[in-house]
């Protein structure tokens, strides 16, 4: 369990939050510059995005980004963009950081915990967008009430992002797409911008696929693109 800013316990939507021993070089990034990226919540009001990321003129989001692959890549392409990154796996933070480091990327910030808990500090309007790749399935009904995507999380979506603003989805998973969809279309805030099939069974043209897709790649992967409308 997790608790929001509200003092609302939530269920957390992830895993474990660490795997194996992280070889010395990942430990020593762990140590050194993580301290210099991670973004602590404000005490009280909401979070000053201009102060984080100065250099910067707009605002991403992505909830969990696995091995980091995808927010390095996307922040390469788009300096113009400060990126936060939620995470609470440790491995996949430490990815990250020998991504960040290898190629010098000056436009991310890493939130170690519940993508939640950030999103409530988040000002009203103020991503322009918004990636969700690849969340938990949570394929047992009973664990259903666990996954992320959700009519509460779309709520908060619609309050941060800016009109206009895009929310990308992507899943190998059937039943979660069915269930991401079911809520994403009934959604006021949300338009689905596919105009035929291969609008979802094909990545977007700034994609880098990452292994935790080659892994979903024995299944058939959908990638969704929403407006904030």
């Amino acid at each position: 369990m997790v608790e929001s800013s509200a003092g609302k316990r939530l269920l957390a939507s992830f895993g474990r939050r660490r795997g194996r021993r992280l070889r010395p070089t990942k430990q020593g990034l762990f140590d050194t510059l993580l301290p210099k990226l991670t973004l602590a919540l404000p005490e009280s009001g909401t979070l000053d995005l201009h102060a984080l990321f100065p250099k910067q003129t707009e605002y991403w989001l992505e909830i969990g980004f696995g091995g980091g692959e995808h927010l390095a890549h996307q922040a390469s392409l788009s300096p113009q963009a400060g990126i936060i990154g939620c995470e609470p796996y440790i491995n996949g933070i430490a990815d990250l950081l020998k991504h960040i480091n290898d190629h010098q990327i000056p436009n991310i910030s890493i939130f170690q915990d519940d993508a939640r808990l950030l999103m409530d500090t988040l000002p009203d309007a103020s991503l322009s967008r918004v990636f969700i790749l690849y969340p938990d399935p949570w394929p047992k009904i009973r664990h259903h009430k666990r996954r992320l995507v959700s009519t509460e999380l779309l709520n908060t979506l619609a309050r941060i992002m800016q009109s206009g603003a895009q929310l990308r989805l992507a899943t190998d998973h059937s039943d979660y797409c069915t269930w991401m969809l079911e809520r994403l279309l009934t959604h006021p805030a949300f338009t689905w911008t596919a105009k035929d099939c291969n609008d979802w069974l094909s990545p977007w043209s700034d994609w880098i696929s990452t292994r935790y897709e080659q892994k979903a790649l024995a299944g058939r992967p959908t990638y969704l693109t929403f407006t904030r409308t």
